[in-house]
């Protein structure tokens, strides 16, 4: 009985690095790709926080998903990506708890990415500890207005640093310089 838990579990384990790998034709269109050990090490950091936020899979893996939404980031090159990737995950699964399971895996993959693209211009810790633990506190206040756009233009929303208009930046800039 035990050899056969410990084949199905290699098995599935088989399975979920196929799905990674893939992710590459795809990711290549982008000058992205993970070898066999970014995989690999992937999966075993998406065990790890699966065991750490107390949450269990089932079915598929988020990690293709995620893969796929990022893929085409501005922030995203083939030094960072697989990286980026295992936190990408971590915040993903950090906040599917702190929003209660409100918010569905589609849903909450596009608010961070557009918070990540938007907001955060790439900065992992400020879609962690900024964007994402403010849109957190909204879910769990009862706001459920992302459920119409599956989390698509919701990012500004939540955003509390006001961004500088560029062309009134740049008459300003035009006034000082030129006179």
């Amino acid at each position: 009985m035990f050899l056969d838990k410990n084949w199905i579990v290699l098995l599935q384990q088989q399975n979920q690095l196929e799905k990674v790998m893939e992710t590459n034709p795809v990711t290549a269109r982008f000058g992205l790709s993970l070898s066999e050990q970014d995989a690999v090490r992937i999966l075993e950091e998406r065990s790890r926080t699966l065991r750490e936020q107390q949450r269990v899979e089932f079915g598929g893996s988020i990690v293709p998903k995620l893969i796929y939404e990022f893929c085409d980031s501005d922030y995203l090159d083939q030094n960072n990506y697989a990286d980026a990737i295992i936190r990408l995950q971590e915040i993903f699964y950090l906040y599917k708890n702190e929003m209660d399971d409100n918010v569905t895996d589609a849903e909450l993959l596009h608010l961070m990415k557009e918070q990540f693209e938007q907001i955060c211009f790439g900065d992992l810790d400020y879609l962690e500890q900024t964007c994402l633990a403010n849109f957190a506190q909204a879910v769990r206040m009862g706001y459920r207005g992302y459920q119409n756009s599956e989390g698509h233009g919701e990012a500004f929303h939540f955003d509390e640093v006001t961004r500088w208009d560029y062309d009134l930046y740049f008459e300003a800039l035009k006034d000082l310089c030129w006179g």
